[in-house]
């Protein structure tokens, strides 16, 4: 009787035997807002802006005055017709992303998101996770999904196991390549792509709607480190968000550049100056060092990229998919 019992609590307390939660009811909405789309929750390099320690002139007045739109680097997805919503990162600034999302999302009445997509194990991406613990949110199987290596590094370390131990978080594994179903409407495939992967894979998402592509890259190595021809994958994608964290090495003094190989924005612009005026309008360079002279879009460098025909994404921006 006793085993019987322990049986029944232990499916009780599961996260993939607890039934379905019903289906949200859509509100009725215009035709258009039913589209599925994307919304920028931020596009800050992992350690913000202001940055820890940081006393140079770009952070020296946002310790006391706070620019509130500076958000380490998040996509939300949202599907009014199917009722679900997305994240992509597990930022620091995961609490207010949440909300934000929520807001956007009509159907909504809650902040946790259907799920949280997670690209890899570096600080601004997956440390937002946090707060779905018990000191926070104490949430309620939160799917996440991950890659395997990330799938592992979160089941054996410490706190980032409690998660799974307690059930606020489901880990969902992802594999290279391989197509993953949203909802009727939209599709990911995430990729892997070069970077420093101390406990981790890294990889890119493609992002697939209705009528729409887009192309998710917030970290990388240099471009001729990945085995795949950028300009070939932004020829097939709509929206192209893409590495942009220094815009030239003249902003790093203090570190080896070689150990932190992003591909400089000025790299970019002079390995797409083939592409065509509306090859080059899909791209938006997001994930930027609080050094990035492209945060101000007063700055000679974000007159110059808007020139050249390109873009720097914005907190707050929303892409139909």
């Amino acid at each position: 009787m006793r085993s019987v019992s322990f049986i029944v609590l232990v499916l009780l307390f599961s996260c993939t035997s607890r039934l379905p939660e019903k289906e949200k009811p859509v509100r009725d909405q215009d035709p258009k807002t039913n589209i599925p789309s994307l919304i920028i929750l931020g596009t800050i390099q992992d350690g913000g802006s202001p940055h820890p320690g940081c006393k140079k002139k770009c952070c020296e007045n946002l310790f006391s005055d706070p620019d509130k739109k500076r958000k380490v680097v998040s996509l939300g997805l949202v599907d009014p017709a199917n009722g679900k919503n997305y994240l992509f990162e597990a930022t620091p600034d995961l609490p207010s992303q949440l909300r934000a999302l929520k807001n956007y999302s009509s159907f909504k009445t809650g902040d946790l998101p259907d799920g949280i997509l997670l690209s890899h194990a570096h600080i601004g991406h997956y440390t937002g996770l946090m707060y779905l613990g018990k000191e926070a949110m104490n949430t309620d199987c939160v799917s996440v999904y991950v890659m395997p290596r990330m799938k592992t590094y979160l089941e054996t370390n410490g706190p980032w196991n409690q998660l799974v131990k307690l059930n606020n978080v489901e880990l969902r594994v992802l594999d290279a390549g391989k197509e993953v179903r949203l909802t009727s409407s939209i599709k990911v495939t995430p990729f892997l792509v070069p970077h420093r992967d101390e406990y981790s894979e890294t990889v890119g998402y493609r992002i697939v709607g209705p009528n729409k592509k887009v192309l998710f890259i917030p970290d990388i190595d240099k471009w001729d480190k990945w085995d795949k021809n950028i300009s070939e994958e932004i020829i097939e994608a709509d929206y192209v968000f893409i590495d942009g964290t220094f815009y030239s090495g003249e902003e790093i003094q203090n570190r080896d550049i070689s150990k932190i190989p992003h591909p400089f924005v000025t790299e970019s612009i002079e390995r797409f100056k083939t592409l065509t005026s509306a090859q080059k309008d899909k791209i938006y360079f997001i994930h930027f060092n609080h050094t990035n002279p492209l945060l101000d879009p007063q700055s000679f460098q974000s007159r110059e990229l808007i020139k050249d025909g390109f873009h720097s994404a914005l907190p707050g921006q929303i892409f139909s998919l």
